[in-house]
């Protein structure tokens, strides 16, 4: 492996996890679990969409030989689309941190959207040849999605039949919004102190999974209405707050169920369950199998 000195520290260049699932739509994936940053790179031209994601950790987006970058923070995602110049991959993956990129040629992507170009914003013929950038927040049914993307562990003969279906449905739920609302056009988006007072919410509601407050608690301890708090967590994490919770702790239980370190009845109660089978029901509901039929598949 060798070094490449950036702002006089040590680089180690790695290579992404490639899958090519099918003509035009590739799926990266990378985990860092060493202690040192690594530089992962690779050359797409500009027929390409780049999704980034960063499941875990944080990244740097570097443009022009590092001369610029972007941060891509933990549960946030970075879309990028220049159709007027080449936007080689370059990521620089902090220590601990996990990323997956699904590349999609534009070709592709507008035969998904071709009676939807007005709601993709940059698909529209005003946009065309428009450079994209786009960050985002990850929903709690995006990580699922994610997580199972990173950590794959099926037969290597249905990979990239797997990968498919899971990068379609990540670009779904990327651009899934509600019928009622639209994000772009929202006024309430625009100030910066409720966006930051919907994602206190959120961090509250993920450190209380256990116990969650009620609703109008959680309103009055952020400190906005409880229609501004329902209104706007729909409009940034495309959820009702009780089923983005619901989301979240069966995401906390399959990870613990995979750790292996804890039985069905200890994960039901560290994410809020006070009996088993009403965390059987609720896993059963989310992954369509139980607890215990789903580690059985894992081995």
């Amino acid at each position: 492996m060798n070094h490449d000195l950036n702002n006089g520290k040590s680089v180690a260049i790695s290579t992404f996890n490639e899958t090519e699932v099918e003509d035009g739509v590739i799926v990266l994936t990378f985990k860092n679990e060493a202690n040192e940053v690594q530089s992962a790179v690779k050359d797409i031209d500009s027929d390409y969409i780049q999704f980034h994601f960063s499941v875990k950790g944080s990244s740097q987006f570097l443009f022009n030989e590092g001369r610029y970058k972007i941060n891509i923070l933990e549960e946030n995602s970075l879309l990028l689309y220049n159709p007027q110049r080449d936007l080689p991959i370059h990521l620089e993956i902090n220590p601990h941190s996990w990323m997956v990129s699904i590349l999609i040629s534009i070709k592709k992507f507008h035969g998904f959207f071709s009676h939807e170009a007005d709601y993709i914003t940059f698909l529209s013929e005003d946009n065309r040849d428009k450079k994209y950038y786009k960050d985002g927040v990850i929903s709690p049914s995006m990580a699922i999605v994610l997580n199972q993307l990173i950590n794959y562990n099926l037969n290597q003969s249905i990979k990239a039949l797997y990968f498919k279906g899971k990068a379609y449905e990540l670009l779904s739920l990327y651009f899934n919004r509600s019928e009622d609302a639209d994000v772009e056009q929202c006024p309430f988006l625009v100030d910066e102190t409720n966006v930051i007072k919907i994602r206190k919410a959120k961090d509250i509601i993920v450190a209380r999974m256990a116990e969650p407050p009620s609703l109008q608690e959680l309103a009055d301890e952020i400190g906005l209405s409880l229609k501004k708090l329902k209104e706007g967590f729909k409009q940034i994490y495309g959820d009702s707050v009780f089923s983005f919770l619901f989301d979240y702790k069966m995401e906390v239980a399959r990870k613990l169920l995979e750790s292996g370190e804890n039985n069905v009845n200890e994960v039901g109660l560290k994410v809020g369950y006070s009996t088993s089978s009403h965390f059987i029901s609720a896993f059963k509901k989310k992954y369509g199998t139980t607890p215990k039929k789903y580690i059985m598949s894992l081995n």
